[in-house]
């Protein structure tokens, strides 16, 4: 009897390790921490914009405000909160620490050098590049 429990623990445990792996992707990110403020069109008009004391960014606008160009440094580094001035005035929290688990990717962000961007921050930047209008 024990030898059944013991080989339907290990059949379990091997069922378990060769399941697969959902991909978390830059609109699963999206979701789970910009919807509230931004909206799901990423126009600043989620349900909880009424209620913060200035109005989220229209992330849909991002390129047409720097010329047509998608800023992806600026996007990863306001994201990450890399650069941000601490002045008591920035409502966005900083997502560096949250997104910055698991794998680092070098890319290149726009100024044809390559830097190590974490694989989760990326998915998210690229996400947002893909709603500009």
């Amino acid at each position: 009897m024990l030898k059944h429990i013991a080989g339907f623990a290990l059949a379990a445990g091997l069922a378990i390790a060769c399941a697969p792996v959902k991909t978390v992707t830059g609109a699963d990110l999206y979701s789970e921490f910009c919807v509230a403020c931004h909206g799901t069109s990423g126009r600043g008009d989620g349900p909880a914009a009424s209620s913060l004391p200035v109005r989220p960014a229209d992330l849909t606008a991002l390129s047409s405000r720097n010329g047509g160009r998608f800023p992806m440094a600026r996007v990863l580094s306001t994201i990450d909160g890399y650069t941000r001035v601490q002045t008591g005035t920035h409502v966005m929290p900083e997502f560096g620490s949250t997104l910055s688990k698991g794998t680092v990717l070098m890319v290149d962000t726009g100024d044809g050098i390559a830097s190590p961007v974490p694989a989760r921050l990326l998915a998210l930047a690229r996400h947002l590049e893909n709603l500009q209008r």
